[in-house]
């Protein structure tokens, strides 16, 4: 049996033949491109580490029209305080209820807190808005 040449398409058909020069600055393109995605991962992970505190809704319990109980985890150092503030709200999202806490020192890092809020009309659900350290100077 005799072996036929490989066929190449025309010259020019699917853009220029590559050359030993676009190659390399293909490998260029991918190494620098590997090295921003490496200084990105880095920089959210360093992010990450240095976050004072954190928290997590837990649950909520609606206890009628004046009153609903939310139950968050929040996470920090255990010898700092922090605040969080707590919200209810509406069917629509609306803030029917605002309540700010104050998380002590503890011996655990992870605390489990349970609060009531005050609400001015019935709430569908109870959050954390978000928590920060508190300023001990």
């Amino acid at each position: 049996m005799s072996q036929t040449p490989a066929v190449r398409p025309p010259a020019g058909r699917y853009g220029p033949e590559p050359t030993s020069r676009s190659a390399a600055l293909r490998r260029v393109g991918l190494v620098a491109l590997v090295l921003v995605a490496v200084a990105v991962l880095a920089w959210v992970a360093v992010g990450v580490v240095r976050e004072p505190v954190t928290w997590k809704d837990v649950g909520f319990r609606v206890d009628g029209p004046t009153s609903t109980q939310v139950t968050f985890e929040v996470t920090k150092d255990p010898g700092a305080s922090v605040e969080c503030q707590v919200q209810a709200l509406s069917e629509s999202y609306a803030q029917v209820g605002v309540r700010t806490v104050e998380v002590g020192p503890a011996d655990a890092a992870t605390q489990r807190v349970t609060v009531t809020v005050q609400t001015a009309e019935l709430a569908v659900s109870g959050v954390v808005g978000g928590c920060s350290p508190v300023d001990e100077g």
